[in-house]
């Protein structure tokens, strides 16, 4: 396996190969060939379905074959699915709550030059609104594709982030992969670092960082928004006492959010959230705007100190 390949690379290979062994069929918004879909397209003509640039319409197609007993996944960039198709998804998919599975590329900051108005910041939120709507962000290539298959396998509507930049491939081939159940990769006792998608590599690199320093630091994998782990969560905040959370998505409403909710409401430790400040993005080279907007280990490791400085 390559050491670094995007998820959405592991999305359109994961279509493909899972093609042959499940019945669904794969829409798009005219965009196959960079959210991938393509190489699902070259191998099964005849269960792919280019819908144009008409996104919302897209989303009630989806909808439509649905209730044949079909699975259909729905594919564009995230600020197409989660922002332009919004009404559609809640109405359409999320109200009957209709197996329909939404690949969702090109999200966050790391579209990098395509700027703001591509960068969407604000999807996690969004969906984690809809009733009964699942939310599932992997953090490498491996979980993208178990995330896929996951999704085939789960009755109910499900939102799947995948980003453009290429990330290291974290986990092999014997990595367990279950909605709704967070991943402990490294144990600690001082602070937790919660953390979902490219910033997964990047807690782990703030562990390290912070053991130079002599700080024990657990670090959890969240894959999945919601449904949350929150056992896993509050378990960690009993034994540690302190949380960071760190996601390549607007501070407000995503993971940062999610977990605050959960904490706060059995187990209220210090919950310091890594990500982007409430803020647009802006046009850029990848490395640049990370630093820019702070997403890197060393900030996780900085806001881990303020996190253990705030435990009473």
């Amino acid at each position: 396996m390559a050491d670094k390949i995007a998820t959405r690379e592991a999305y359109g290979n994961a279509l493909a190969e899972l093609g042959e062994k499940y019945d669904f069929v794969v829409l798009d918004a005219d965009l196959a060939g960079a959210t991938k879909t393509g190489v699902f397209k070259k191998k099964f003509p005849e269960r792919f379905f280019d819908c144009g640039i008409a996104e919302g319409n897209m989303m009630t197609v989806a909808a439509g074959i649905a209730t044949t007993g079909k699975i259909p996944f729905a594919s564009t960039f995230a600020m197409f699915a989660a922002g332009r198709a919004f009404e559609q998804i809640r109405n359409s998919i999320g109200y009957p709550h209709l197996n329909v599975k939404i690949g969702a590329t090109h999200a966050g900051i790391t579209v990098g030059e395509d700027g703001a108005t591509h960068q969407c910041l604000e999807d996690l939120a969004l969906m984690r609104t809809i009733p009964g709507m699942t939310v599932i962000n992997p953090a490498d290539a491996t979980e993208a594709r178990l995330a896929v298959e996951a999704a085939i396998n789960y009755e109910g509507p499900v939102y799947l982030r995948f980003g453009r930049l290429a990330v290291p491939v974290l986990f092999d081939e014997n990595y367990k992969f279950e909605i709704g159940k967070g991943v402990l990769l490294a144990d600690g006792t001082d602070v937790t670092l919660v953390a979902t998608g490219v910033m997964v590599d990047m807690a782990l690199k703030a562990k390290d960082i912070l053991a130079e320093e002599g700080i024990s630091a657990r670090v959890i994998n969240i894959h999945t928004i919601k449904p949350l782990d929150e056992e896993l969560i509050i378990k960690a905040a009993k034994e540690t006492g302190a949380i960071v959370t760190a996601e390549e998505h607007n501070v407000i409403g995503g993971l940062g959010g999610a977990v605050a909710e959960a904490v706060s409401a059995s187990c209220p430790v210090p919950v310091v959230r890594v990500g982007v400040e409430d803020k647009f993005g802006h046009s850029g080279k990848v490395p640049a705007l990370l630093e820019a907007y702070g997403l890197t280990p060393e900030n996780i490791a900085a806001k881990a100190k303020i996190a253990v400085s705030l435990k009473k």
